[in-house]
């Protein structure tokens, strides 16, 4: 008999998964929390912004941000921060190709295109030497992505984007409360903006949030699709135009949100530091084994926040061509829990970008505003690394405490398929792994 689980052998997790499920749980819900969300029922006040406006505040100082400004989603936050740098018809906007579909796709509805930008096979971030490739005289923009909680390379991006006169939008939906070499995320470009969902390390139920040091962006967001906050524009250029919402949006923060948001910033630090401890640990723990890397910053002062979407890179080489699918498959197999192969397709090969005629104007939306022959070209083959990544990363358990007994038998399962790889190589039906449009929140 196989001693790996996937061939016959014994697993070599022993306990049971219902009896681990609590390491995974999230958000972590304290009487605070409840209280808050039961004193808003209760008062009648989930429309409001009296604490929505307490938790902008809040959240601005945590940030270390001068505005903060609560929105109803990460993607309402993003939109509102493409219109509060100016984002407009014909311009363009690049944006790395393996992320979630809300970093680029609201540029469209401000009649800008979106070009796609290669990630970095280590980083899973924008490449910035890619970056550079792409600018033209109509680029206004970079979305920056700290993908899966991965810090990008900011002395880099900001110094190319300086030197173009390109503004930058950082999307921290996945690294809130990060750090890039000592200072926060979200704090170097023109404007940052996140998602806040329930399935995010800084979950507050569900809602987004715009961070920036620029009055007028914050400004120009606040008119883009916050009606109510009309006392607040004042901005020569803006101030005529309050009262209504410029977008035709109503993207105000529910205050259910918000209280559990102001109770969150309370104790998030702690869980980060919960987190991390056990993160690195797992890690640790398998730092001898070629073929796997940790994707995590060696930069001093440099962090993984609170580790969403935590992945590991895999070297098919190091593991003499075994696909990546299957060495996954087999971990499983072990009771390895939270394991997946793959993450975001790239979404520059998705037809959307390239033929979908959107808002009617008679050719594809996302070129629609270009000058003929502008359009860029962004078949298949031309991002080749977002394009095969998913045959390299992967997720792994998301452990929300330290559990060395728990963590260990994670570990375990994880060396006992990488030191036996070679009896899966003769069963290995190089299943390719295809990346998702759309991924729901993870359970685990």
């Amino acid at each position: 008999m196989s001693k790996l689980a996937i061939l016959g052998g014994e697993p070599v997790v022993k306990t049971p998964a219902d009896e681990i499920k609590g390491l995974f749980k999230w958000p972590i819900v304290n009487k605070a929390m409840e209280d808050g969300v039961l004193s808003v029922l209760r008062d009648g006040n989930m429309s409001g912004t009296d604490i929505t406006r307490k938790f902008e505040t809040e959240f601005a100082k945590w940030n270390g941000t001068k505005y903060a400004l609560a929105h109803s989603s990460g993607t309402a936050s993003l939109q509102a921060a493409m219109f509060g740098i100016g984002l407009g018809v014909g311009d363009e906007l690049i944006c790395p190709s393996v992320t979630y579909w809300a970093s680029g796709l609201p540029a469209l509805s401000l009649g800008a295109t979106i070009v796609f930008a290669e990630i970095d096979p280590k980083t899973l971030c924008l490449d910035p030497k890619d970056f550079e490739k792409r600018i033209t005289p109509r680029t206004k923009a970079v979305v920056v992505v700290h993908y899966c909680a991965y810090p990008a390379p900011m002395d880099e991006i900001m110094a190319i984007a300086r030197k173009h006169n390109i503004k930058v939008i950082e999307d921290v939906s996945h690294a809130q409360g990060g750090y890039y070499k000592g200072k926060m995320l979200g704090t170097f470009g023109d404007v940052g903006a996140m998602s806040l969902m329930s399935g995010k390390s800084f979950a507050i139920g569900e809602g987004g949030i715009l961070v920036t040091d620029n009055d007028e962006i914050y400004q120009r967001a606040m008119l883009w699709g916050h009606y109510e906050r009309a006392n607040s524009i004042t901005l020569p250029g803006l101030a005529e135009y309050k009262g209504l919402p410029a977008g035709g949006y109503k993207y105000r923060m529910h205050q259910l949100s918000s209280v559990v948001g102001l109770e969150q910033l309370k104790k998030y630090d702690d869980e980060i530091a919960a987190i991390d401890k056990a993160m690195n640990y797992f890690w640790d723990q398998l730092a001898d084994i070629k073929g796997l890397d940790s994707h995590r910053p060696s930069d001093k002062g440099s962090t993984k926040a609170g580790w969403y979407a935590c992945k590991g890179l895999y070297d098919s080489k190091a593991f003499g061509g075994l696909s990546l699918s299957y060495f996954i498959k087999a971990i499983q197999a072990e009771g390895g829990q939270g394991f997946a192969a793959g993450c975001n397709a790239a979404l520059h090969t998705h037809p959307l970008f390239h033929t979908f005629d959107v808002y009617g104007a008679g050719k594809p939306t996302n070129t629609a505003n270009l000058p003929a022959g502008a359009e860029p070209k962004q078949g298949e083959g031309d991002l080749p690394v977002s394009e095969t990544i998913c045959n390299s990363a992967f997720s792994i358990p998301w452990f929300k405490h330290f559990n060395k007994q728990v963590i260990d038998e994670q570990v375990a399962a994880v060396r006992k398929v990488a030191e036996n790889y070679k009896e899966l190589l003769a069963s290995d039906p190089k299943e390719p792994v295809v990346g998702k449009f759309f991924q729901t929140a993870r359970k685990n």
